[in-house]
């Protein structure tokens, strides 16, 4: 068990867990699991913790396939820039590796944004707490209960 299966069971959100066998070579942890899960790309969502110019720090889901708006975040929380986490301080405050940072069950629950396009999918998958583990759930419920909110935060091409 992860901390976000744990979260997840003691919460009692409806969930799926699916694992791969994780290639140590691959690059793009989320394309991976897409692949290797067969599902649709717009439904598997990657985990990225944010740095604000006011030190915080501050999650974005966003689906697989996109890059992140980083003006966006800086944005909505009011702050000049965003940047992306050191690997040791996302390892730190999340409790969780790269490529297996899950938006539950974080040592230290930070603010949260989920990209809109999750809302037009009744369920979504993210990292279950490691490499080679995702969790399917509704993304109502990953918003509700990491407390995120909504916002456009992806871009394509």
């Amino acid at each position: 068990m992860t901390p976000a299966i744990d979260y997840a069971k003691k919460h009692n959100l409806a969930h799926t867990i699916h694992s791969y066998q994780h290639d140590a070579d691959c690059q793009s942890y989320g394309l991976e699991a897409v692949e290797k899960l067969g599902v649709r790309a717009s439904q598997v969502f990657k985990t990225l913790v944010l740095t604000l110019t006011d030190e915080r720090l501050v999650v974005a889901v966003i689906p697989v396939q996109a890059k992140l708006n980083v003006k966006a975040v800086a944005k909505i929380f009011s702050v000049k820039k965003a940047k992306m986490a050191e690997p040791m301080v996302v390892q730190r405050s999340t409790g969780y590796i790269l490529g297996g940072v899950s938006p539950l069950g974080q040592k230290k629950a930070l603010a949260t944004l989920i990209d809109s396009s999750a809302e037009q999918h009744e369920c979504i998958f993210v990292s279950a707490g490691q490499r080679g583990l995702e969790i399917e759930l509704a993304s109502t419920d990953l918003c509700k209960y990491t407390n995120a909110r909504y916002a456009d935060l992806a871009l394509y091409g």
